[in-house]
């Protein structure tokens, strides 16, 4: 694979994604028994936002440099601030424009009796993430197919926690390998939450992808959109989707409401849209 997401670190999409993520592990956090995140494309796990690459695209400046800099809403700034607050916390540590990529983010959220998975095909990409989050004995680094980590490491086991599948969409039919992650996922993890990553350039194939994913009848189904752009191509990202099986209770709430607040300015024409609905039922 060629994908560097360094080159994305901290743009719209980042920042939807890693919001959500922060309320998922804010709530996996309120019981004392442990929990397992397995994340199955963890890249680098940290990012230079002022190194070469980032630099060349500028996306973390729309991203996550306006919604640190933003005036937020009283609840909106509260549920953002375990996402928010580690940022800050990290570029204080660092004295860096630095920005957590998933793997980073977990572990500053976590507890000592948690446990986390990462896997990383990309050899550079892992030696990264190796000195940047291997010395941390919660984590063990794998160099395997993400993919293949969903039947070989679930269910985990504590029997609660993540599964986070972001892959870098630069293959034909990550769509289709998605759906198919999920039901593997679901098949061995019924009870643990599963949180898909998409993003919005051709509506027909995402609209094809979340009926697939409606079809498949999972009880409690959540979907979450953002749109940043108004502009459809197959080659510009214009927004950030979330499949999430087995939300928290509040999720839906919560995510409206940081949502609602951050995306306008994140958005290019300054409005940017919320999607949050149920593809199968909560109840």
């Amino acid at each position: 694979m060629n994908y560097r997401h360094a080159f994305h670190a901290g743009n719209p999409a980042d920042v939807m994604k890693h919001a959500v993520l922060a309320r998922v592990l804010a709530y996996l956090a309120k019981k004392d028994t442990p929990y397992r995140v397995l994340d199955t494309h963890a890249g680098t796990g940290l990012y230079d936002l002022d190194g070469a690459n980032a630099q060349r695209t500028l996306e973390a400046d729309a991203g996550i440099e306006t919604v640190l800099n933003a005036p937020l809403p009283e609840q909106a700034a509260a549920l953002l601030a375990p996402y928010l607050d580690t940022v800050r916390a990290l570029r204080a540590a660092e004295g860096r424009r630095l920005y957590p990529g998933s793997p980073a983010l977990a572990l500053a959220l976590s507890r000592p009796q948690d446990r986390f998975l990462f896997c990383e095909l990309n050899k550079e990409e892992r030696a990264k993430l190796e000195k940047r989050v291997g010395h941390d004995p919660r984590a063990k680094i794998l160099a395997q197919d993400g993919w293949q980590a969903l039947a070989a490491h679930l269910p985990p086991r504590e029997r609660r926690g993540l599964v986070l599948v972001d892959p870098p969409f630069e293959e034909q039919g990550e769509f289709h390998r998605l759906v198919e992650g999920l039901k593997s996922a679901y098949t061995r993890f019924a009870t643990g939450i599963i949180m898909l990553w998409y993003p919005i350039k051709d509506l027909r194939a995402v609209d094809a992808f979340r009926r697939e994913v409606a079809q498949l009848q999972l009880p409690k189904t959540l979907r979450v959109e953002i749109d940043f752009s108004e502009v459809r191509s197959l080659d510009i990202l214009s927004g950030s989707g979330l499949i999430i099986v087995n939300p928290p209770f509040t999720l839906a709430d919560e995510v409206r409401t940081l949502l609602t607040a951050i995306t306008p300015l994140m958005a290019r024409d300054g409005k940017g849209r919320v999607r949050v609905s149920w593809l199968t039922a909560a109840g």
